[in-house]
């Protein structure tokens, strides 16, 4: 996502990192295979050959974003002091996405969580939803103080491109606030359905295109006045039409795609960037611009405050998110009527009204 100042280049280079556990609560680690109720879901390195990323990942048009550097991001943003002031809309976010669970009567057994963080869905979550849940980051430093949560948690490291797991289980698979930094997301979607069990369900949420437009709209016209052209400071983000395709494509049936915005007011644009920073939301593009001089950005933060300030002084920033929900195919689950089969026409509805007047008479 945004912000002007970088953590740091990193080495172009493959996002994907060793996947090793980090905590665990009655695992075990052998062979490279994690074991829970004697059944095995961790695939070993050697048999792990379609899940494993290419030997080298460079700018281009398939790899929008430098993922190394956005491990280091979020490595930097999760050791903070002030990390908890920074984390509001992944809370909020989080929260929402466990609400969804409540409206599914059943019990999971097994969960996975993509691009855990610091187990903002896992605080929401109690034993009658989830048994067990496996929490998977490309960040090491994010289960250093991850939050409590009252089901048996294992968190491992590795990355949400490349999940190092066997196809068909979990019964479970939730996502919050970390797809949009993946760089193929027909990919991610793909592996995703191939770790679910038949009937399982994915429920995640992403941010979407209209995230953020207010800053990407500021900078662009202060770097078009100061500088003669712009540069994109503002991740790109995937389309609600495009959404309901790819996990169609993918294989999920019984599809629901909704949109939500979040809309927080900061006193000014530098708030704004910082806050981001200290979320692990920085830029990470591969076209991104290492800097911006210093008279652009007060120009920035003064057409921000013109355009788009509230009358009390502050500036607002939207956030728009994207829900969606998928199952995997089942033989129980419910199909459409066949093509024909149907014993009313259409046409009748228009009928009803006449049969309801002559049937109160």
């Amino acid at each position: 996502m945004a912000a002007a100042r970088m953590l740091g280049e990193g080495r172009r280079g493959r996002g994907g990192c060793a996947p090793r556990i980090m905590a665990a609560a009655g695992s075990v680690w052998r062979r490279g295979a994690v074991r829970w109720g004697g059944r095995r879901l961790w695939v070993p390195p050697a048999a792990a050959a379609s899940s494993s990323p290419p030997t080298a990942t460079s700018p281009g048009v398939l790899s929008p974003f430098d993922r190394r550097l956005k491990r280091k991001q979020k490595n930097w943003a999760a050791v903070q002091a002030q990390r908890a002031q920074c984390e509001y809309l992944r809370e909020e976010v989080g929260g929402r996405v466990a609400d969804r669970l409540l409206d599914i009567p059943r019990t999971f057994p097994l969960a996975l969580d993509v691009g855990s963080g610091r187990g903002y869905i896992a605080q929401h979550l109690t034993k009658e939803i989830v048994e067990k849940l496996i929490q998977v980051d490309m960040a090491e430093n994010v289960f250093k103080n991850a939050v409590e949560s009252e089901v048996p948690t294992i968190n491992i490291v590795a990355d949400e491109e490349f999940l190092p797991f066997k196809e068909d289980t979990f019964d479970l698979v939730v996502s919050s606030l970390s797809l949009h930094w993946v760089n193929d997301l027909p990919k991610a979607f793909r592996e995703i359905h191939q770790v679910l069990k038949p009937d399982g369900v994915f429920i995640g949420s992403m941010f979407g295109g209209d995230t953020l437009y207010e800053l990407r709209c500021s900078l662009q016209l202060a770097e078009l006045e100061r500088e003669g052209g712009f540069s994109p400071h503002v991740s790109p983000f995937t389309a609600v039409s495009d959404l309901g395709h790819l996990l169609s494509r993918t294989g999920f049936n019984t599809l629901t795609v909704d949109t939500d915005e979040i809309q927080v007011n900061y006193p000014g644009l530098f708030e704004i960037m910082e806050d981001l920073q200290g979320m692990g939301e920085s830029n990470c593009s591969w076209n991104r611009k290492p800097l911006l001089h210093r008279d652009t950005m007060l120009a920035a933060a003064a057409i921000y405050r013109e355009m788009y300030g509230n009358s009390d002084g502050t500036v607002p920033a939207t956030f728009q998110i994207f829900h969606m929900i998928g199952w995997k195919f089942h033989e129980s689950q419910a199909k459409p009527a066949r093509r024909g089969s149907a014993t009313v026409s259409l046409g009748d509805l228009a009928k009803i009204d006449g049969l309801l007047t002559r049937e109160k008479k």
